[in-house]
């Protein structure tokens, strides 16, 4: 158990609340998740022997496997009890379970990235011309239609209520584009599949249909935690509304206004009024912060200030440690050119012993300062990494144990068939007669996949190496589904497969093993997700299909991030740079002027970057830059900053 002396009065109180909804206000560097994780495992130790669980909502899997590590250490006995977890794989796992009522089965597929959207959306067009008395007109296609059918879904509009919402929204030709998100609705029932806003709206849709269920949880679940509250958009705030009622007592809702910079993703620092009058909340505040010299405290309080609609009752954050040497916490750079400036950066940053790197920032507002960053890290022989989007694997092997896995679960997925039939003809130059394999499949009722291989099997051409993988290495999926097993096979395979040999330092081979090793860090990630044991393949490809595949970061790496993607992270040297109108704040904020909500929520994103900073927090700008005169960013004067 936690000892009590370790936390503050107000982290205390937090941590015994009982019998009321509770929003805890937690400033950056507060404790949070300490508290969260002491809340959880007092109220596991406090009802050893009852069978209610406690449900825990999050943004990312990675914080809630770490959050879930350190229960697992404090009650372990009590482990089964919590499930922590991010709405979309609650929504999944509860729509797999239950999606029956709607016309889902449980194997549906997630689609990970626009394009599928895009030709499912390019169906439904094709069905409304064809069936429809209504107007669509020609210019009317997947890409211009996308936008909006994201906002219906995100506002979790059923078919049944789009056309009075898009004709309320003085949007035209309200009545076709209605249909349209009608049949791209009916679409993702048909071919079993949901893209990730569908994925909440369908919950919600499921909850109001079949209201027993969402009763059900609330029996099973007599706890609800969310953390990083201030990231909800309207979908999961509806989504936490179904899955509490207004009088729960057990809401325990973590998060600050402050840190709300997600507004494009449909996050709004006035959802806390909407939480605090929906559930009657009493309220704490966590404002000690442990992570930031107090010179940058002082800063991001005079910075936040200036945003006029803050919750009244906000109070500033008080610095814990010490530190009020402005040459050695702060330091703020002036420059005539922003290559100056970059390289002045790259240069300083080279200074710091190698083992330090990983503990290094360069954040930045928009990516592409990054990207020039990373170049001059690069030509001072500097580890980086810059964050970057990927929703499916590239590699070959990669592409064919996912599709192969998908097939276990998905026995009639035609769509992953022809990903491993792609695949394998790359690697191997083998090609199978695909319509051979479903009318073989479809006329005796077997599994795609058991076909597919015993076509292959029958190529003379194939290589001996890769006749004993489709024979041996596979025996573990179709006798257990071990998956874990399965994947080392694969991956031994292909790196001694004779027709590799010959470009072992091939790009291509290169990124493969760049996969491999982001496979091996998602499994580690999910299984530490799920502590109690081996989770099944159907709830493994899930999170695989919520998670980023992009490349993990070498632990001496300097990180560059964007703002946005740094937020909940921690760094002893942080760099903020281009620190110049138009950049931080945004050209968009500055033309809606300074009042605007748009200039609040830069200023809000500059706040969530000076507190990052664990120990030194540099911060530069430039008289020019992009073949423009530049000014100093105006949050730099509003930090008190005289220059």
């Amino acid at each position: 158990m936690i000892e009590s002396r370790q936390f503050n009065e107000n982290q205390q109180k937090a941590i015994d609340w009982n019998d009321e909804p509770l929003l805890v206000i937690a400033g950056p560097g507060s404790g949070k998740t300490a508290v969260i994780t002491a809340r959880i495992v007092r109220i596991l130790e406090e009802s050893k022997g009852e069978y209610f669980r406690i449900l825990g909502l999050t943004f990312t899997n990675k914080a809630a496997a770490e959050m879930r590590t350190r229960v697992h250490e404090l009650a372990p006995s009590e482990i089964n009890r919590l499930r922590l977890t991010t709405y979309h794989s609650f929504a999944a796992e509860f729509l797999r379970q239950n999606g029956s009522h709607i016309g889902l089965k449980p194997d549906f597929e997630i689609l990970p990235n626009d394009a599928d959207r895009l030709a499912l959306i390019e169906e439904s067009i094709k069905i409304a011309r064809k069936e429809s008395s209504y107007e669509i007109p020609d210019y009317f296609d997947s890409k211009c239609l996308l936008p909006i059918i994201s906002f219906l879904l995100g506002f979790c509009i059923t078919p049944d209520d789009a056309e009075e919402k898009l004709k309320n929204s003085n949007i035209n030709f309200y009545k076709s584009i209605a249909l349209i998100y009608k049949n791209y609705w009916e679409r993702l029932t048909n071919v079993n599949a949901l893209d990730f806003q569908s994925l909440i709206a369908k919950a919600i849709f499921l909850f109001k249909k079949v209201p027993f269920l969402a009763k059900k949880l609330r029996i099973a679940y007599r706890h609800l935690l969310v953390d990083e509250f201030q990231d909800t958009n309207y979908a999961q705030y509806e989504f936490l509304r179904c899955l509490a009622t207004p009088n729960t007592k057990s809401l325990f809702v973590v998060g600050d206004d402050d840190q709300t910079i997600y507004e494009w993703n449909g996050a709004n620092n006035k959802r806390f009024q909407s939480l605090r009058s929906d559930f009657n909340m009493k309220e704490i505040q966590l404002t000690q912060n442990y992570r930031c010299p107090r010179l940058v405290i002082e800063m991001a309080n005079s910075l936040i200030s200036n945003n006029h609609e803050r919750y009244i009752g906000k109070k500033p954050l008080i610095a814990i440690k010490e530190g009020n040497n402005f040459q050695q916490n702060v330091k703020i750079f002036r420059f005539n050119d922003i290559k100056d400036e970059l390289r002045w950066v790259a240069k300083d940053i080279s200074t710091i012993p190698e083992n330090e790197l990983g503990n290094c920032v360069v954040l930045s507002r928009t990516n592409r300062l990054l990207k020039l960053i990373k170049d001059e890290l690069d030509s001072n022989n500097v580890k980086s990494y810059l964050l970057s989007n990927k929703h499916e694997f590239s590699s070959h092997p990669l592409r064919m144990l996912f599709s192969i896995l998908n097939l276990m679960i998905a026995k009639d997925n035609i769509k992953a068939l022809n990903i491993l039939s792609s695949s394998f003809f790359s690697i191997e130059n083998i090609e199978v007669d695909l319509d051979l394999v479903i009318t073989r499949a479809s006329g005796n009722g077997s599994n795609l996949l058991a076909i597919w291989i015993e076509e292959i099997l029958l190529k003379n051409e194939l290589s001996d190496n890769s006749r004993v993988f489709f024979i041996e290495g596979i025996k573990p999926l179709f006798n257990s589904l071990n998956y874990k097993d399965f994947s080392n096979s694969l991956f031994s395979w292909y790196t001694n497969n004779e027709h590799n040999n010959a470009q072992l330092h091939h790009n291509m081979f290169d990124l493969f093993l760049e996969e491999k090793e982001i496979w091996i860090g998602l499994y580690n990630e999910i299984s530490n997700k799920f502590i109690e044991g081996e989770i099944g393949l159907h709830q493994f490809l899930q999170e695989v299909n919520l998670s980023s595949k992009a490349p993990r970061k070498h632990p001496n790496a300097v990180s560059c991030f964007t703002i946005h993607s740094s937020k909940g992270l921690e760094f002893k040297y942080v760099y903020l740079i281009g620190m110049i109108e138009n950049q931080l704040p945004s050209f968009n904020a500055v033309k809606k002027g300074d009042n605007s909500r748009e200039m609040e929520e830069e200023r809000r994103s500059c706040f969530v970057a000076l507190t990052r900073t664990v120990n030194n927090l540099t911060m530069t700008f430039s008289n020019r830059a992009f073949d423009r005169s530049q000014s100093p960013s105006r949050f730099l004067t509003e930090m008190n900053i005289t220059l």
